[in-house]
């Protein structure tokens, strides 16, 4: 059973948002637990998340970090710090969107620009 929460973060990205938070025990010591929830939508337009959780304990933090710290350096490091995926490209165009003959992309001015975090 989680116990009372002591202090919170929220990382909002895309379909996903990130939350951290400290929690308390029942002997009074701290513990952090990390959670992603992810949206996902249903055919018929309702939706549901999906959530993973760690947990992660103080005698953990010192190797956790070094370890997370060396794993993100490498990505950079390696890729760089550009998203490459093509569905993070500002001119990506779902396969589906595409007028089916010419394979063209619809031009900028048929869409607008929603950002549904203000929803």
């Amino acid at each position: 059973m989680e116990q009372e929460e002591i202090y919170s973060k929220v990382l909002r990205a895309g379909r996903r948002t990130y939350f951290f938070d400290v929690r308390s025990t029942k002997a009074g010591d701290y513990y952090l637990t990390v959670t992603e929830s992810k949206k996902f939508t249903n055919d018929d337009g309702s939706f549901h998340y999906k959530k993973h959780k760690i947990y992660l304990y103080k005698e953990d933090f010192t190797e956790f970090n070094a370890i997370l710290i060396e794993m993100t350096d490498y990505i950079i490091k390696e890729k760089g710090q550009e998203v490459i995926s093509d569905r993070h490209q500002k001119d990506y165009v779902k396969e589906e969107f595409q007028h089916e003959e010419s394979k063209e992309k619809p031009s900028s001015d048929s869409f607008v620009d929603v950002n549904f975090d203000d929803i």
